[in-house]
């Protein structure tokens, strides 16, 4: 997974506010309860040494996806009280959190993403409309969305329609448009749904290349709320256990480089080996995440540590103990490295990380 849309977050210096809310809009009354989250949140930023202005910013985001139904969270990122980050998340958080410190916590986030395949989701549905001769129409609705994300930040919704009767001829210019789309999104997989004599058509009409990509489902997903994705509930169902095709190949080139003892290794050590040299291409994570101690770090994102001693070693002045996660995801950020979540016993891994690397050389373990 590419981490670029966590590029705001560090575009100032920290130190940094971060926040994650339950802003779900599935309960009786909403709005207090996301009053009562925006009160606690204050107190908490305020008790860290937050800044009154960014304070406010970060409270004042929260809550403002209104327009987001069902249950689903928040994720906000502000410093020198200026906004840096808004995102909505999927789900909500376990618990509410507030930090304010030195590096962003943007880990949470980046789990939300895992694993950001890019698709493409088309239904069609049949309608009577009103008037003389009662004339059936159908109607197409398609979305490109990057999953999970876009279950609560759906892409525009495409909307077509054509008589009952015409669909055959219809869907010629209908399947062309749609492959455009798909063909721009990068899209791995289609998923289309509705009835299935016109979704058929339909997919007959698609070049042949993507057919190979099309999965069928049950459904119209007509019945998705406000700001959610078309097919929600079949997306679910189709990505559940899915890897995106990228990091699929990542995996399958870590074992093989770790066979032959060379171009990736595990182990917080090495991680931190080769994030401190911009070594790492791409950093894999076994999840449930569970990084076994704490990390040391500079102003920069490359000076980072298992200690204070290897630090100070490297004539680094300013430094301090920090969470794994935080200096982990800024050494990647910063440094162009993507980051690979699978399940633990898919790939078990030496305190649960792993490093592919993008050259080999002296001073990173092999």
């Amino acid at each position: 997974m590419e981490l670029t849309f966590l590029d705001p977050v560090y575009a100032r210096p920290g130190p940094c506010a971060c926040a994650y809310l339950d802003t779900s809009r599935d309960i009786p009354d909403p709005e207090a309860a996301i009053n009562l989250r925006r009160r606690h949140l204050r107190e908490n930023l305020a008790r860290q040494g937050a800044d009154h202005t960014t304070v406010a910013v970060v409270a004042d985001a929260a809550g403002v996806d209104r327009e987001v139904s069902g249950r689903h969270g928040q994720a906000i990122f502000a410093s020198h009280g200026r906004l840096a980050l808004v995102e909505e998340l999927p789900d909500p958080p376990t618990h509410d959190t507030a930090r304010f410190g030195a590096l962003p916590d943007v880990m949470p986030l980046a789990v939300q993403h895992a694993p950001d395949i890019p698709y493409a989701a088309a239904t069609v549905h049949r309608v009577t409309r009103q008037g003389v001769g009662k004339q059936e129409e159908l109607e197409l609705d398609f979305q490109l969305g990057r999953w999970p994300s876009s279950r609560v930040a759906p892409g525009i919704r495409h909307h077509r329609c054509s008589p009952a009767a015409e669909w055959p001829y219809a869907t010629t210019e209908i399947a062309g448009e749609l492959a455009e789309l798909v063909h721009r999104g990068g899209a791995e997989v289609v998923v289309l749904g509705g009835e299935v004599w016109a979704r058929n058509v339909l997919m007959n009409r698609l070049p042949e290349p993507l057919r190979e990509h099309i999965v069928t489902v049950v459904g119209d997903g007509h019945v998705a709320g406000e700001g959610r994705a078309l097919l929600e509930q079949e997306l679910t169902d189709v990505f559940q256990g899915r890897m995106r095709a990228r990091d699929q190949a990542q995996v399958e080139t870590f074992r093989a480089l770790r066979t032959r003892h060379t171009g990736a290794g595990e182990g917080m050590a090495t991680v931190v080996a080769a994030l401190q040299r911009a070594q790492a291409s791409a950093l894999l994570l076994s999840t449930p995440i569970e990084l076994p101690t704490q990390l040391w770090a500079g102003s920069e994102p490359t000076q980072i540590a298992l200690s204070a001693a290897d630090l100070k070693s490297f004539g680094v002045l300013g430094f301090q103990e920090e969470p794994p996660s935080a200096v982990l995801m800024r050494a990647l950020v910063r440094t162009g490295a993507e980051l690979v979540l699978m399940e633990r016993e898919e790939l078990p891994l030496e305190d649960g990380v792993g490093v592919l690397l993008r050259y080999t050389g002296p001073g990173v373990p092999r």
